[in-house]
């Protein structure tokens, strides 16, 4: 344990949400929920203004609804979020070279390895120009927390939150940990929470009371010495800068189960597609193939298999995971898949058989395609290209359109998408719908938090046609276009 609060915790405020209202000037100060908007989705974050209602984290997005109906609530945009989060580590950076990102929104940092020095005054500064800096460069703001172990830190910044700082004194741990429940502590789920309430344990400081032989014996030996400690307030972990991840994976969560067997093949076709290319884009490899089944009464089944050596050659993970897949039982119906790959190297080192094997069967299907085109296959030229699948408009994408510019939509369906036009740096905007297939309303990027024009008192999107400018169309903030 530390003499000096010198281990800093960062924890970004409501970070989804918050980046969706500073990008978007109509919902600040209003309730928004990001996540999965279907009927099976899940709540990633809510604003605070949602969290009134009871809106939290890991909660069923039908549930949030009832909960709060007036928010909004819109999918994830991770590519501002990493932007966003880039910005913010680049400041931590700045402060030590030794960064632990936990997230994108949270992160360690040791400040004494910063050359900070071990003093209460120096490290609560440091702490309180950070908190400028990030709302100075993203908008955004983050709650500190001080302490002389990461486990107090992070309990410092969930008690600085929203927006706020909290030093933990060194000798004091004890004395503010004591009336904590024991959930407070790391590695305390619901199971051994549970485990401790039947033995009378409910705080920390009856965790401590109880000693660690009582703690081994209802835990184990690693649990139960780990939690002792904890509970008297000894953290020693150090903070690491690099944290090497474990494995790779996907999963997707369908509106309606899977009940067709060629559909459910191709959707873990298509998760170790996309496994594959986050794998490459961490330029790793892997080991084992791993597949994730959850049926339609929720009960989840994995299995895995090892290959002979790290490998991100898609047709192996295609093709292992299928080979998973024809273990598993989908009658029932399928309500999720996963693909994953773990054991993970940086370097390949290809399962040739199973290569070997892939691209026999790609031989085969060849010749059986070439062999039922019969003579006639050179003159029919080339297939008719299929049409394209019309364009879906998720609440809160990004779009942009030839007259009106950078907008997001707000909503779709029976053939219209809703937009509202307006940026990140302008006033709330006007609301005009169109139909899906617009030819002038394509996907755009999402736009900088901070560096855009100064429009804070103007239209975020001024018309070039306004059909009255005190007419019903403006009083209401919506209308069709003609397109």
């Amino acid at each position: 344990m530390r003499r000096a609060p010198t281990i800093l915790h960062l924890d970004m405020d409501a970070f989804y949400a918050a980046a969706e209202q500073a990008a978007k000037p109509s919902l600040r100060g209003k309730p928004v929920v990001v996540g999965g908007i279907g009927p099976r989705g899940v709540v990633a974050t809510a604003s605070y203004e949602a969290r009134v209602f009871g809106v939290r984290s890991a909660m069923p997005t039908a549930q949030a609804r009832r909960l709060c109906p007036n928010a909004a609530y819109l999918n994830p945009r991770f590519t501002l979020y990493r932007q966003v989060s880039e910005s913010v580590m680049e400041l931590l950076r700045a402060l030590s070279p030794l960064v632990e990102p936990l997230s994108l929104d949270e992160a360690f940092v040791d400040l004494e390895a910063g050359g900070v020095p071990a003093e209460t005054v120096a490290v609560r500064a440091v702490g309180e120009r950070l908190r400028r800096d990030i709302l100075e460069v993203t908008g955004l703001t983050g709650s500190v927390g001080l302490a002389g172990a990461k486990m107090l830190a992070k309990i410092a910044s969930e008690a600085a939150k929203p927006d706020g700082l909290v030093v933990i004194e060194p000798g004091t741990e004890r004395e503010l940990l004591g009336p904590m429940p024991v959930r407070t502590l790391p590695g305390v789920g619901p199971a051994t929470a549970e485990t401790l309430r039947r033995a009378g344990i409910h705080t920390v400081a009856e965790t401590a009371e109880a000693g660690e032989a009582e703690l081994v014996r209802l835990l184990g030996k690693a649990h139960g010495s780990g939690l002792y400690a904890m509970a008297l307030g000894r953290d020693n972990r150090p903070v690491v800068a690099e944290r090497d991840a474990k494995s790779v994976s996907v999963e997707d969560t369908f509106e309606v189960d899977l009940t067709d067997r060629t559909r459910v093949r191709t959707e873990v076709l298509r998760l170790a597609d996309r496994c594959v290319a986050r794998l490459r884009a961490a330029g790793r490899s892997g080991r084992t193939v791993v597949i994730k089944v959850r049926n339609y009464d929720f009960s989840t089944l994995t299995r895995s298999e090892t290959l002979r050596g790290p490998t991100d050659d898609p047709a192996v993970v295609r093709e292992a995971a299928v080979r998973l897949l024809e273990t598993v039982d989908t009658t029932g119906g399928v309500r999720l898949l996963g693909v994953g790959v773990s054991g993970l190297a940086d370097f390949t080192q290809e399962d040739l058989f199973a290569q070997i094997a892939t691209e026999r069967e790609a031989e085969e299907q060849a010749a059986v395609a070439v062999a039922g085109a019969g003579p006639d296959a050179e003159a029919a030229g080339e297939p008719e290209p299929e049409p394209e699948p019309p364009r879906r408009w998720h609440p809160g994408l990004d779009v942009v359109h030839e007259e009106f510019g950078a907008g997001w939509v707000q909503g779709s369906g029976v053939g219209r998408v809703t937009v509202r036009f307006e940026t990140p740096w302008s006033a709330p905007g006007r609301v005009r719908t169109f139909v899906v297939d617009d030819p002038a309303l394509r996907p755009g990027e999402p736009l900088p938090l901070r560096g855009g024009p100064d429009q804070s008192s103007a239209p975020a999107i001024r018309p070039k046609s306004v059909s009255g400018a005190d007419g019903a169309g403006s009083a209401s903030g919506e209308e069709i276009s003609r397109r």
